[in-house]
């Protein structure tokens, strides 16, 4: 081959590689170099990469709006296997949120991204705080949307630990695993309803909780309710933003929210909480401008 057809060919070659890293680049695609038994992630836009995790019976659906209203990034959707339709997989027994946190690390290594941004909603924000703390090298920064470090002090006195709350958790994991069809389409409607202030909004919602498997959910939030990352917080090194609310509960003040979350999170150094309101749990559907606001405040230092 003569040294003018070889050139010829290069560039030929190298404006095909760069037409397919376009087009990759613009069009939403699955991560086909990872592969997990319990998650599947959806890659979308261009930009700096930020890695989206749902809560609890959810699903990457309520994202939607935010990434529609904040251009500009290369958004990583996760979807957590047993929920929202999807089958159990890796999540047929045990442990659902850390063996999670561990395959998103695993995916940030394995797809080359470079300290991406973290936003991770209700459960998702517990698998941001297990990312962050176990492998700080992984990302650049974290937002936890409405989720505490140790969500059992929600349930019990002052001074709570994991080993108090256990008997309490073991006994929602019986109830909600022998709980019969009837009972737990009320509850999922009577939970949903509490949680998302918009009405509009609910159908999706209540949607991905009824397509969610019983088991994995009921486990999953075992494992949320028996977890205490408090000791954990002092390792999470990148900045952190938390966005809470106050819960639709007797006797839940502002005053009283801000200063739980305040000492709550009090090991982590580089954090920033903000209130919003009014709000129920799905901030992003709540209060979608004002989310977005933040989003971007909070994107816009990752860049």
């Amino acid at each position: 081959m003569s040294l003018s057809i070889l050139s010829v060919f290069s560039r030929r070659t190298l404006l095909t590689s760069l037409v397919a890293v376009a087009a990759g680049a613009l069009m939403p695609a699955f991560a086909a170099e990872f592969t997990s038994d319990r998650i599947s992630v959806t890659a979308e836009g261009a930009g700096t990469d930020v890695v989206l995790i749902h809560g609890l019976a959810s699903s990457p659906r309520v994202w939607r709006e935010m990434v529609a209203a904040v251009p500009g990034y290369r958004y990583h959707m996760v979807q957590i296997a047993g929920f929202a339709g999807q089958a159990r997989g890796g999540n047929t027994e045990g442990a659902v949120a850390a063996p999670v946190a561990e395959e998103i690390a695993r995916y940030i290594a394995a797809r080359g991204l470079v300290k991406p941004a973290v936003i991770g909603h209700s459960m998702g924000g517990t698998i941001g705080m297990m990312l962050a703390g176990r492998h700080p090298d992984s990302l650049s920064r974290l937002m936890v949307v409405d989720m505490v470090p140790f969500l059992g002090a929600l349930f019990a006195p002052p001074g709570a630990s994991a080993s108090t709350v256990k008997p309490m958790a073991d006994a929602m994991l019986t109830q909600m695993r022998t709980s019969d069809p009837t009972a737990r389409s009320m509850r999922n409607t009577a939970t949903i309803n509490s949680m998302v202030d918009n009405v509009a909004m609910r159908p999706g919602a209540l949607d991905d909780s009824v397509k969610s498997d019983p088991d994995v959910t009921a486990r999953a939030y075992h494992e949320l309710i028996v977890t205490d990352l408090a000791p954990e917080l002092a390792r999470i090194t990148v900045p952190t933003t938390v966005l809470y609310v106050v819960p639709k509960a007797p006797g839940m003040t502002d005053e009283r929210i801000d200063g739980a979350y305040k000492a709550s999170f009090a090991p982590l150094k580089n954090v920033t909480l903000k209130r919003i309101a009014p709000s129920a749990h799905f901030i992003m559907w709540d209060q979608p401008q004002q989310f977005q606001s933040e989003v971007k405040a909070f994107l816009g230092q990752a860049k």
